[in-house]
């Protein structure tokens, strides 16, 4: 695999969530969701879950402000929107159309990033990690039941 183009570093996380905000978009557009707006049915918001920042080379606060968009929820750890008050700035918000997240997805798919199976092993590591908390506050449940008072 070639080295991702040093325009594109920190970008692959922002333009996969901008095409999830496009397609987001497209179905709140849809005749389909249309009708069943007219019957009462209420949108659930776009959900960007977890959104720090993980190389420590990166902005504390790059996700929270380029993943700004009107109807999402953008759920942080504490440090990150800490920081964010402190410095962090919105210049702007993720346009309809995703902005240049496709362009941006084909110059990864160009030097050999298969974006589908990173998404898939992300997604089953996040599932797993998810899975093995549960675990954990189940066997500290029942360590604790098991205490003598």
């Amino acid at each position: 695999m070639e080295q991702v183009p040093a325009r594109d570093r920190d970008r692959l996380g922002i333009a996969v969530g901008q095409q999830a905000y496009a397609a987001y978009r497209d179905v709140l557009e849809s005749d389909r969701w249309q009708r069943l707006a007219n019957c009462g049915a209420r949108p659930q918001r776009l959900l960007f879950a977890s959104t720090g920042t993980k190389d420590p080379k990166a902005s504390d606060v790059l996700y929270i402000s380029a993943l700004a968009a009107p109807n999402t929820i953008n759920t942080m750890p504490e440090e990150t929107l800490l920081a964010f008050g402190e410095h962090g700035r919105v210049k702007g918000v993720i346009s309809r159309g995703g902005a240049d997240c496709e362009q941006v997805l084909a110059e990864f798919d160009k030097v050999g990033v298969d974006v589908a199976k990173l998404g898939a092993d992300l997604q089953k590591e996040g599932a797993k990690s998810f899975d093995d908390s549960w675990h954990d506050l189940l066997s500290a449940i029942e360590a604790k039941s098991k205490t003598p008072k």
